[in-house]
């Protein structure tokens, strides 16, 4: 029951008609504004009866009963209706309101029919007698549970900001229209090294102004520019500067924050962070010296390579040109040609090893150039065995082949790569097996996709704490076999070589007993492939053996070599070709005289040459009208991949490496000198 209505149901006062219209007329009034406050309840406490009168429906609102108003009414028990963690402020908020005038406004939690509770507020105001003790206190009670949710959301919001602004470190500043300056927090100070928050250091002074004379002098402009573009243009403010720290020495300070205009374009307020990424740009500095020492590391490694390449290549170039010469011979003994194959045998085994070491290099670098081919499996089975037959032969040791794979699928892959990676895998089963043992070497298709070629020795095998250790360079394992041959990189070579193709490789060992090594490449079906393919590939190989001349006639070879051994080798080899006539002069200078008295029909041009290089040579033959159109080649022990690039990239129509591979100066013969 309402109070409006208890008022109108009692018995009528002694007062006029008139005041007792007024009366209720006020009463009227007081009931509409008390809805209008949107307030739950209304209270009216009688202090000296201890008693409190509710009315508006707040109790019913909490889903309370009629039956339950006595026990709420009564004030010595309401407190049991007051979460227990708010009694005591409560408490203390009543007496300040009684006793000493204090404000009669209280926010605590109140429990529903249900047990659960509400955020409560009542504003109260206190009447008080002639001596000033209270006899009443009245006044509106509202829900504000939804406000206490959003302070508390609020508050929990701008405590994880604040956490999170603590773990990153970060400082946080603004500039705001209304003030003109920037406020910077205690952070952003404390990352130049100062103890002071913002509000304490440089006061009365412009905090911009103080910032901005700290930033690296070579740095202001960007900064300034970066500030102007997100003003203008409404660019990111990003930016990373030096700024000067307590201890003068330089900091690094990244600076992000975004501008927020107002409703008529203006800018009103820039928010932002600033980042120390001091340490992040020193380790950054670190990183880049560290890289340049190593790109310094690498280009000595190269430079040694170069050099030792060179050095090996020029006496291998005599001791294998001059075996192929003597091949040429038909006059030798059978003891003749043992021998000679003994030295061509050694020569081809030091050229290996230099190539070894140099084929690491290009892996590592990624230089290594593969050129995707047809293979036919059995081919290139029957070619590696044949190629090692007589070493396998002198160890007593029988080679089976089970290449059940070999008839309808082809492998994808470089050739002469290929061959590398099976020769390396059949050298290494015959040097470490047992003295008339087994080499047996298998195919098999992997999901139609691939085919894996698994080389299967009775060797000495692999102990278990050493397998991890087999495909690191120059790692040969076996200490009791350090009277084999090799350098310990064949294998490293042949998996990066297989993966490098898009394969895999791997093995198998027991110790004692033998080991499998296997690879897997790329493969098709052969009724999937192109004939063109193979019958391209074939006669490629075809035209690489061929070592005849395609010409008749005779034509001019100018040889410009300053090593005798290599003079002589040249002029023997190619007395065996009456179509060529060569002229053989020591250095840059005699060959130009000799290119412009008599021009020959082809150049053959030595790198390393006394006084003049070869490309300096070259570069002058070019330039002159007499000699610009006769065909130069080069002939060099420089033969690292760069050496290459350089001659392609000088013009060379060739650049051929020493040790010299007679098919390959034919070819070139044959190529250029064809009229």
């Amino acid at each position: 029951m309402s109070f409006l209505t208890r008022i109108r149901r009692r018995r009528r006062p002694r007062l006029s008609a008139r005041n007792y219209r007024r009366l209720l007329k006020d009463v009227e009034r007081y009931d509409r504004i008390f809805k209008g406050s949107h307030a739950y309840g209304f209270l009216d406490w009688d202090v000296k009866k201890k008693y409190m009168y509710w009315d508006g429906g707040f109790w019913s609102y909490l889903g309370y009963q009629a039956k339950d108003m006595k026990r709420i009414s009564d004030a010595e028990q309401f407190m049991h209706f007051v979460h227990e963690d708010d009694r005591e402020q409560l408490k203390s908020t009543v007496l300040r309101h009684i006793k000493d005038h204090g404000p009669g406004e209280a926010v605590f939690r109140i429990k529903r029919k249900t047990g659960t509770y509400i955020w409560a507020e009542v504003r109260c105001e206190a009447i008080r007698d002639l001596d000033g003790r209270v006899n009443f206190t009245s006044g509106l009670i509202f829900d504000v549970s939804r406000q206490k949710e959003v302070e508390e959301a609020l508050i929990i919001s701008e405590g994880r900001y604040a956490r999170i602004l603590k773990a990153s470190n970060d400082g946080v500043w603004e500039w705001t229209a209304d003030h003109g300056t920037f406020h910077f927090s205690a952070r952003c100070w404390e990352q130049l090294g100062f103890e002071e928050g913002d509000d304490k250091l440089n006061r009365g002074i412009d905090r911009l102004d103080v910032w901005r004379a700290r930033i690296h002098p070579d740095d202001i402009a960007l900064f300034d520019k970066t500030l102007n573009d997100h003003f203008m243009k409404k660019t990111a403010f990003d930016v990373e500067y030096r700024i000067k720290g307590r201890d003068e020495s330089w900091r690094w300070i990244r600076a992000r924050g975004q501008m927020h205009y107002g409703a008529d374009g203006s800018p009103w307020r820039m928010s932002g962070t600033n980042m120390d990424i001091t340490e992040l740009k020193r380790s950054e500095e670190r990183v880049i010296q560290a890289k340049d020492a190593a790109e310094q590391a690498n280009m000595a490694k190269s430079e040694f390579l170069s050099s030792m390449s060179h050095e090996l290549r020029t006496p291998l170039n005599a001791i294998l040109g001059f075996t192929q010469l003597f091949e040429l011979d038909t006059n030798l003994t059978r003891g003749q040609r043992d021998n000679l194959n003994e030295v061509k045998k050694a020569g081809e085994h030091l050229v290996s090893l230099v190539g070894d070491v140099l084929d690491l290099a290009r892996i590592e670098s990624g230089r290594l150039d593969l050129k995707n081919e047809v293979i036919d499996i059995a081919k290139v089975l029957e070619d590696c065995v044949g190629l090692l037959k007589t070493q396998a032969g002198a160890r007593g040791l029988y080679v089976e082949i089970n290449s059940s794979a070999s008839g309808e699928y082809r492998i994808l892959a470089d050739k002469r790569r290929t061959n590398q990676i099976l020769l390396n895998l059949l050298s290494n089963a015959i040097k470490y097996n047992i003295q008339d043992g087994r080499i047996r070497i298998s195919t098999r298709v992997i999901d139609g996709r691939a085919v894996q070629i698994t080389v299967t020795d009775t060797g000495c095998g692999i102990a278990d704490d050493m397998k991890e250790q087999v495909f690191q360079p120059f790692n040969r394992l076996v200490s009791d076999k350090d009277s084999v041959e090799g350098t310990g990189v064949g294998l490293v070579i042949s998996q990066q070589l297989v993966e490098q193709m898009g394969g895999a490789m791997g093995f198998s060992s027991v110790e004692h007993e033998g080991s499998s090594f296997w690879f897997q490449l790329p493969a098709r079906l052969v009724s999937e492939i192109d004939e063109d393919e193979e019958s391209e590939s074939e006669a490629e190989a075809r035209q690489r053996s061929e070592l005849s001349l395609h010409f008749s006639g005779r034509r001019r070879v100018l040889y410009v070599e300053d090593s005798i051994p290599n003079q002589r080798l040249m002029e023997r080899i190619l007395a065996h070709y009456k179509q060529i006539e060569l002229i053989v002069v020591p250095d840059g200078f005699s060959g130009l005289f000799e290119a412009r008295t008599n021009p020959p029909d082809l150049i053959i041009m030595d790198i390393n040459l006394p006084g003049m290089s070869g490309y300096e040579t070259f570069d002058i033959i070019k330039r002159d009208k007499v000699t610009e159109h006769i065909p130069v080649i080069a002939l060099s022990a420089n033969a690292m991949d760069h050496d290459f690039v350089k001659g392609r990239e000088a013009g060379f129509l060739h650049y051929l490496a020493k040790p010299l591979q007679l098919q390959e100066l034919i070819t070139v013969f044959n190529e250029l000198l064809v009229q």
